[in-house]
């Protein structure tokens, strides 16, 4: 059956959102050479594109008042938040196409965060793909030097929880269906300015983060582009998520994969080798599998 225009846009607007965030790392690595760690540079980025957003629900007036009939947005807040907290930092100091496969465990962890937020048992065939996922990244984890696959660096470990996190807010926006998309677009964008903040602040204390010395100029264009692409990724992401069905947008969520893997490649900002495309191809295929046709169309979370 041919696809019409409107589902052509719809793919297309997704195919959007995932080349944002498939190549988000590299705004965020220059910013970095500039001086600007990457949690300061999310706080930017993400208080910019909450203020138009705030300025958005005000005007509409029922944004706010919503988060008192739903206290949930405040967990979304948080987890949506981690999540931004962790991938654009993993992305900036680590291996880019290492962080994206890990980061896409988020299917498996989904399997988890559903049983326990949901109350969703999962099938056997749930938990073979959960299985099928770990065994990819044992493989991407174990290095010739080390006797058990574990997390090998900083990266590691913030890619690995961002996509738990990832997990915990999808299930999040699906128990908040109900509440105004507004709402739930401000808990998000509020979470990574929020989040960033805080686990900046408490880098600072613990001596691992930088607080810059005096505000760049040079910052400026960065900032602004990540805001801006941010915006227009997750209008994207709403308009191409409501209209076809969470099977298909998730699959077209992959490509995010592919995006990151060839710019950063291309930029030298990784390399592959045997054990990364072994794991990396089980860590994809679990999520594949996890793609099932659904009746209904309905909205797919995004890092965003």
């Amino acid at each position: 059956m041919p696809h019409s225009p409107r589902t052509s846009l719809a793919v297309t607007a997704l195919l959007l959102n995932a080349l944002v965030w498939g190549v988000s790392w590299w705004p965020f690595k220059q910013l970095q050479s500039l001086g600007l760690h990457p949690l300061w540079a999310t706080v930017l980025v993400y208080a910019l594109a909450f203020a138009g957003i705030a300025l958005w629900a005000l005007w509409q007036g029922q944004a706010w008042a919503s988060w008192r009939q739903h206290p949930g947005l405040w967990a979304l807040l948080i987890a949506s938040g981690l999540t931004n907290v962790g991938f654009n930092w993993a992305v900036t100091v680590g291996d880019v196409v290492r962080v994206v496969l890990l980061f896409y465990l988020m299917p498996a962890w989904s399997v988890l965060v559903a049983w326990w937020l949901l109350g969703e048992r999962p099938r056997p065939s749930a938990l073979g793909r959960l299985l099928l996922a770990l065994a990819g990244l044992a493989i991407v984890l174990k290095t010739p030097d080390a006797p058990w696959p574990v997390p090998e660096s900083l990266a590691d470990w913030l890619a690995l929880l961002s996509g738990l996190s990832f997990a915990v807010t999808n299930a999040l926006l699906l128990k908040l269906k109900d509440s105004p998309e507004t709402s739930r677009v401000l808990a998000m964008f509020g979470g990574g300015a929020w989040m960033a903040g805080l686990t900046a602040g408490a880098g600072v204390l613990a001596g691992i983060v930088q607080t810059p010395e005096a505000v760049q100029t040079a910052w400026l264009p960065w900032v602004l582009l990540l805001a801006s692409a941010f915006l227009l990724g997750n209008l994207a992401l709403q308009y191409g998520a409501a209209r076809l069905a969470a099977h298909t947008t998730a699959l077209v969520m992959l490509s995010e994969v592919l995006f990151a893997s060839v710019s950063s490649v291309m930029l030298g900002a990784s390399q592959w080798n045997s054990r990364t495309l072994l794991g990396g191809a089980l860590i994809v295929l679990a999520a594949l599998l996890a793609i099932r046709p659904l009746p209904t169309p309905s909205h797919f979370g995004e890092n965003a």
